[in-house]
């Protein structure tokens, strides 16, 4: 009977060993796949800023131009303040505060997207070399923005699967770990646009 007793408490003891040192394994991966999404998040970022600081020299650049609609111009450096303004600290990721950081971009992108259909009314605008390599710069910015949130993404899709599974999904609350947000598509962006001549 004492040896009987002895094995429940040593296969007790094991088991707790096996999930305590698979528990420690898998903590030391999730708090690297949370750095990965930090990090992720800190390059997403840094494009954003890169944008932000292009509008001025595209807005000066254009100001230049002979009646141009300083009501599109006002639009952006009101946008560009505003986007500048929402800024989210990695540990604070969370749906809410992703969707104002969205929304704040957003209205910075309509902004610069209606400027650079307007500019196509001016043609002489087109033709000055540094409108057309301001122009460039912010193509590859764009570009830049769109990779690296679809690395965000990765990063925190890779991140909520760890916490998410077992065993750690019955640890993570107990070391902290909450589920990160994606970027999400705005909103419209399922419909295609309507093009007319």
């Amino acid at each position: 009977m004492k040896r009987t007793g002895l094995w429940v408490v040593l296969g007790i003891v094991a088991v707790l060993l096996i999930l305590f040192g698979v528990s420690c394994g898998g903590y030391n991966g999730v708090v690297k796949k949370d750095e990965a999404v930090k990090n992720a998040w800190g390059n997403v970022q840094a494009e954003y800023q890169q944008r932000s600081d292009l509008v001025p020299n595209l807005v000066n650049t254009v100001k230049g131009a002979a009646n141009f609609e300083q009501q599109t111009l006002e639009n952006v450096i009101k946008a560009r303040a505003q986007a500048t303004s929402v800024q989210i600290n990695p540990d604070d990721l969370n749906q809410e505060n992703m969707a104002k950081f969205q929304q704040a971009q957003g209205q910075l992108s309509g902004a610069l997207s209606r400027l650079l259909v307007t500019v196509e009314q001016y043609p002489q605008l087109q033709a000055v070399a540094g409108f057309r390599q301001l122009q460039t710069q912010l193509e590859g910015i764009e570009n830049g923005i769109k990779d690296a949130r679809k690395k965000y993404n990765d990063a925190v899709n890779t991140y909520n699967v760890s916490i998410r599974s077992f065993p750690m999904l019955m640890f993570r609350g107990m070391f902290g770990f909450k589920v990160r947000p994606n970027f999400e598509a705005d909103q419209g962006a399922n419909k295609a646009p309507e093009v007319k001549f």
